[in-house]
C-alpha cells in the first residue's frame, strides 16, 4: 500500500537493515551485563519470541568480559551499547558483537574516535548513532533553546560527519524522543537529509498499555510513510513484550508475513463464552508460531460463522460448548473448557503437515 524509502543497507551479523530488507525487531536487555547467566537467560527469552537483534549495555571492561562469554551461546546478533569510553568500544569490537551503538561526539578526541572506527572496519561492524531528545549536546540545546526536530537532526548530522570524515559509512541512525509528534517530525526531517538506514523508536514510551499505544502511533505513522528500517518498542515492562508489540505493529501494516494474528469479537450480551480469557490464552499459546495464520475467537452465532470461516482457524461459542473451524469448515464441537486445547492441537498438527 506504500513505498518504503530506499536506504543504504548494513549487516548486523546475518540480519540486513535497510535497502528494502524486511524490518527487524530489536530489544535491549535489562539485566546487569556482568551477571552473564541472567543476561543470557534474558537473551534466550527474547530469541524465543522472535527478536531479531538484541542490544546489551556495555559500560565497562567487566561487562565486555561477560559479553564475551554470552555471545557464543546465543543465535541472535548482539549490539554493544557504549557511551563515552572509547577503550570499552575497542575491546567490544573484538569479542564477536555484531554492531556498536555509540555517539562519536561523546567518545572524546579525534584520535579516540579513530581507534573505534579502525576496530569497527577491521571487524566489519556497523555503528548506530543514537540521538535522544533528552541528551542533546549543550551547544545545540543552547542554540535551539529546547529539544526540537531541527536540534535532534543537527546532532545526528554532526555525529554522522565525524564518522564520514574517517571514510566510514556503515551507519544506522536514530532520533528518538518520548513525544510522538517530536519523534515523527525529527525522523521525517532526517529521512530527507540522509540515506542511511533509520532505527525507529519512541524512547521512554511508558508502561505496557500506554507505551504500546504511543509506540504504535509513532512508529505506525512513520512506517506508513515508508520511513524506517528497523524498530525497537521501548516499554517499562518485560522485554519480551517489546518484541510482541513490535511484531504486531509490523503485521498491522502488512510489513511482516510470519506473525499469527488472533482476531476476537469485542463481546456483547449474546456471548456465552469466557471470551476474553479464551482469546488471551489462544494468543499466548500461538505467539511462538512463525506462520501468517489468522485465528478467530468469536462469542456467538451472529458474527461468528462468517468471521471464523474467513480465518484459517477459529472458535465459535455456544452455551458451555464451542465449534472449532479449520479452513472455513466446522471440524467438531467440544466443551468450553477444552476449546483452547483442541484448537491448539488442530493448529499445530496442520501447520506441521
Amino acid at each position: 500500500m506504500f513505498t518504503r524509502d530506499k536506504t543504504r543497507q548494513i549487516m548486523v551479523g546475518d540480519v540486513a537493515i535497510g535497502g528494502g530488507a524486511p524490518i527487524p525487531v530489536q530489544s535491549m536487555t535489562t539485566t546487569d551485563t556482568t551477571d552473564a547467566a541472567a543476561t543470557l537467560d534474558e537473551i534466550k527469552r527474547l530469541e524465543d519470541v522472535g527478536c531479531d537483534i538484541v542490544r546489551v549495555s556495555t559500560p565497562s571492561r567487566k561487562s565486555v568480559d561477560a559479553l564475551a562469554t554470552i555471545i557464543p551461546n546465543v543465535r541472535v546478533p548482539i549490539v554493544a551499547d557504549i557511551h563515552f569510553d572509547h577503550s570499552v568500544a575497542v575491546l567490544a569490537a573484538d569479542i564477536g558483537v555484531a554492531k556498536l551503538r555509540i555517539n562519536p561526539g561523546n567518545i572524546g578526541s579525534r584520535d579516540k574516535i579513530e581507534k573505534v572506527v579502525v576496530k569497527a572496519k577491521e571487524n566489519k561492524l556497523p555503528i548506530r548513532i543514537g540521538v535522544n531528545a533528552g541528551s542533546l549536546e549543550k551547544d545545540i540545546l543552547e542554540k535551539h533553546r529546547y529539544p526540537t526536530a531541527e536540534a535532534m537532526v543537527e546532532s545526528a548530522l554532526r555525529h554522522i560527519k565525524i564518522l564520514e570524515s574517517f571514510e566510514y559509512f556503515d551507519i544506522a541512525v536514530s532520533v528518538k524522543a518520548s513525544s510522538v509528534p517530536l519523534t515523527v517530525a525529527a525522523y521525517r526531517l532526517l529521512a530527507r537529509k540522509v540515506n542511511y538506514p533509520l532505527h525507529l523508536g519512541i524512547t521512554e514510551s511508558g508502561t505496557l498499555a500506554s507505551g504500546s499505544i504511543y509506540s504504535s502511533v509513532g512508529l505506525g505513522i512513520l512506517l506508513s510513510e515508508g520511513i524506517g528500517d528497523t524498530i525497537r518498542v521501548s516499554l517499562s515492562a518485560d522485554v519480551v513484550e517489546e518484541v510482541r508489540v513490535g511484531k504486531k505493529i509490523l503485521a498491522s501494516l502488512e510489513l511482516v508475513s510470519n506473525v499469527p494474528r488472533v482476531i476476537a469479537c469485542p463481546s456483547c450480551a449474546r456471548n456465552h463464552l469466557n471470551l476474553f480469557a479464551i482469546a488471551e490464552e489462544v494468543e499466548r499459546r500461538t505467539a511462538d508460531l512463525r506462520k501468517p495464520v489468522t485465528i478467530a475467537v468469536m462469542g456467538c452465532a451472529v458474527n461468528g460463522p462468517g468471521e471464523a470461516r474467513e480465518a484459517d482457524f477459529g472458535i465459535m461459542g455456544g452455551k458451555g460448548t464451542g465449534q472449532i473451524f479449520v479452513g472455513g469448515k466446522i471440524v467438531r464441537k467440544v466443551p468450553e473448557d477444552q476449546l483452547v486445547d483442541e484448537l491448539e492441537k488442530e493448529i499445530r498438527a496442520r501447520l506441521d503437515d
